[in-house]
């Protein structure tokens, strides 16, 4: 009698173990390996758009882990810039169409690198400056404003170009 109780408490146990939550982890793991392909396709394309854009510019940038692109092309002689400093920069801002989407308009403004809401491709370029450099940066999607874009004036899925000088550090 025990026997047979315990062969049912364990058939129930291994019934009960294939439950729709396994079942919707299956459907998650079939629905990631796609998204992954699909992820790891666009980022390429892009890494493509932004080569070819750099090319016809004749740029020679230097290409971070993280897939961002930059260039000092006038530089600075003061400290390295560094997170938790907050930075004082004028930029301009722009599509890989060379649309203007917003400037400083030599009025610096500041940010504290690594804490204030600014993309995070601005957060790492900066930690490549030091004051009075002036850079051309180029910001991946992933490290610009994602797929979302800015809800104003940048798109969605959009390249960033920043044309970027640290006027100051505190």
């Amino acid at each position: 009698m025990k026997i047979t109780a315990y062969i049912i408490f364990l058939f129930i146990l291994v019934a009960c173990s294939n439950t729709p939550e396994k079942e919707n982890k299956n459907e998650a793991n079939k629905l990631k390996e796609p998204l992954i392909k699909l992820n790891k396709e666009i980022s390429e394309t892009e890494s493509e758009q932004i080569d070819k854009y750099i090319k016809r510019r004749n740029w020679n940038m230097q290409e971070t882990g993280t897939g961002l692109r930059y260039m000092i092309y006038q530089n600075g002689n003061g400290v390295q810039a560094k997170t938790g400093n907050i930075a004082q920069i004028n930029f301009e801002i722009s599509l890989l169409n060379g649309t203007t989407v917003y400037s400083s308009n030599n009025k610096p403004e500041a940010f504290t690198i690594g804490h204030d809401n600014v993309e995070s491709g601005l957060h790492e370029a900066l930690t490549y400056l030091k004051i009075g450099d002036k850079a051309k940066v180029i910001i991946p999607i992933h490290l610009a404003f994602g797929l979302a874009g800015d809800m104003n004036k940048i798109p969605p899925r959009s390249t960033l170009v920043y044309d970027l000088e640290l006027v100051s550090l505190k």
